[in-house]
């Protein structure tokens, strides 16, 4: 059967040399430059000059002018306006100033002295700031020479004498020995040299000992109120108001 598909006397078998199948290569891709045309013209021939067509320009993304879009009044020349007298109504001017002064703001009789002559007058100004940093002295900071006194200045005085008070060196109140005076010396106790008399104390309250707690008086008690030993009276009391609308409670005694 293998026999048959083959035809002739060729049969697969192994080369009996090297061959480019067996090699990996590139293959055929690399090309010659062309002789023709002007771009990638083959360096080895002579390139004869070509010329081409320009196509259409592109458009612009951004068009710089503003087009035919301006809106030309028609009454305006080329020597200027060419318009009849026309007339505005304008609305009513508001003033900046809302607020006016009235009659009543003026003061005509205080402007005698601005019109007519009048007699100078002067006012006592308050003090300024700078004047507590001033350090000028004051008028009262000036002393004048006194004229009275041997202590004159620029006047002649007449000789004065005066009292010259009591010295204690050699004076009759002088003590020359420096001995003490009898006040000097203390009395002595007379209970020191002779017999000494009893001497009483008083000593302080004393109290008992015993209990201290605050006990209950006659009128902290209630006897009338007393009702486990003696007999009472029958008592009435309110009990608690049921509603009609309540089930009572029912206990079955068998």
């Amino acid at each position: 059967m293998t026999e048959e598909v083959w035809m002739g006397t060729w049969r697969p078998h192994r080369p009996r040399g090297p061959i480019m199948a067996l090699y990996s290569s590139p293959g055929p891709k690399y090309l010659i430059p062309p002789t023709t045309g002007f771009m990638k013209h083959t360096p080895t021939k002579l390139r004869a000059p070509a010329y081409s067509f320009r196509g259409a320009p592109m458009l612009l993304a951004e068009n710089c002018s503003p087009g035919p879009r301006y809106n030309v009044n028609p009454k305006i020349l080329r020597t200027g306006k060419d318009l009849g007298p026309a007339y505005s109504i304008l609305g009513r001017y508001h003033s900046k100033t809302m607020l006016t002064p009235g009659p009543g703001d003026y003061f005509p009789e205080k402007s005698t002295k601005y019109v007519f002559d009048s007699a100078p007058s002067h006012s006592i100004s308050a003090r300024t700031k700078t004047f507590r940093v001033d350090s000028t002295p004051g008028p009262a900071a000036y002393m004048l020479p006194m004229v009275m006194g041997p202590n004159t200045v620029g006047k002649f005085s007449q000789p004065s004498f005066s009292i010259k008070g009591r010295s204690k060196l050699g004076s009759f109140s002088d003590d020359l020995h420096k001995t003490p005076g009898p006040a000097a010396y203390h009395q002595t106790d007379v209970q020191v040299t002779k017999f000494k008399a009893p001497q009483y104390t008083m000593a302080a309250r004393v109290e008992p000992p015993g209990d201290k707690t605050l006990k209950p008086g006659p009128g902290a008690h209630s006897p009338e109120k007393v009702t486990l030993t003696k007999p009472c009276a029958p008592v009435v009391t309110f009990g608690i108001k049921h509603s009609d609308y309540m089930t009572p409670l029912v206990v079955d005694v068998e």
